[in-house]
């Protein structure tokens, strides 16, 4: 099955594809919309994308991509991420000016950056890619001497960098939740949790209400995420996970929330991630 996911081979996507699909045929892109766009023209099969990370926070780009376009979550995992500085070799930590990597992977890193006094005052300089492994194979194919980049140990084994450094992100605890998608809407029978989008009027106690519809039924939320509605300032679409699959009192529920929100899509069903 042809994978699309953003990023290069050696990536966390890339990973994450690779034990999400056995034998996955992977389709590297350079940007979320391009992703997205390989599954509307059927390049690809299915995709894989991070949309959570417990130290970044949510993926907002692709939260939003997830309600604009027609596609439905079939599964979910969660990786751990584990970062390390990587440059070619013969290369020393002191000969470091820059340091490329996904903006994301950056922000995950900032006590390094700290520690190091990586600023740009001082000559060396965080800067953002588009890809982890992307910048890895761009540093060794320019053969940049200045230059490391943040990336997966995968990175350093595909392009054959040399990792000088181990351990870089802030917290051990670093997961990324990453989600497969495809185009059709299917639930698998051990499904068990429920991803889903609504929009409210801004009424006092319109939230409080919506979320009964769950409580009232004994239905657990795993998360709720607020997202700005673009072109209508100050107003919201909430993310919800649902510890439920298709159960008769899911779909109460899902009727009793069409009756409060203004809009509701059910974004995937699906087995959560153990």
């Amino acid at each position: 099955m042809k994978v699309a996911i953003q990023g290069e081979r050696g990536a966390f996507s890339h990973q994450a594809a690779l034990q999400l699909v056995r034998g996955a045929d992977v389709l590297a892109c350079a940007t979320s919309v391009q992703v997205f766009d390989a599954l509307d023209s059927r390049r690809a099969a299915a995709a894989v994308i991070p949309v959570e990370n417990t130290l970044a926070g949510p993926v907002g780009e692709h939260l939003d991509l997830l309600l604009e376009r027609d596609v439905f979550i079939h599964a979910e995992m969660r990786l751990r991420i584990a970062h390390n500085l990587i440059a070619a070799p013969g290369v020393k930590l002191k000969d470091i000016r820059q340091v490329l990597s996904h903006p994301v992977a950056l922000d995950q890193c900032r006590n390094f950056f700290r520690k190091h006094h990586f600023r740009k005052n001082r000559g060396v300089a965080a800067v953002p890619f588009y890809d982890t492994a992307g910048s890895v194979k761009h540093i060794m194919a320019q053969g940049l001497r200045d230059t490391a980049g943040i990336a997966s140990s995968q990175a350093a084994k595909e392009y054959d960098g040399k990792v000088l450094m181990s351990g870089l992100e802030d917290n051990k605890q670093n997961f990324t939740r990453f989600f497969l998608i495809d185009k059709k809407k299917k639930v698998a029978a051990r499904a068990n949790k429920t991803s889903l989008v609504f929009s409210l009027k801004n009424v006092s106690g319109a939230l409080f209400k919506a979320l009964s519809v769950f409580a009232l039924r004994d239905l657990d939320l795993s998360k709720i995420e607020s997202r700005p509605v673009r072109g209508k300032p100050w107003e919201y679409r909430f993310y919800v996970d649902v510890l439920c699959g298709e159960e008769p009192a899911m779909k109460l529920a899902l009727k009793h929330l069409e009756e409060i929100a203004g809009f509701v899509k059910v974004l995937g069903v699906y087995p959560g991630a153990k």
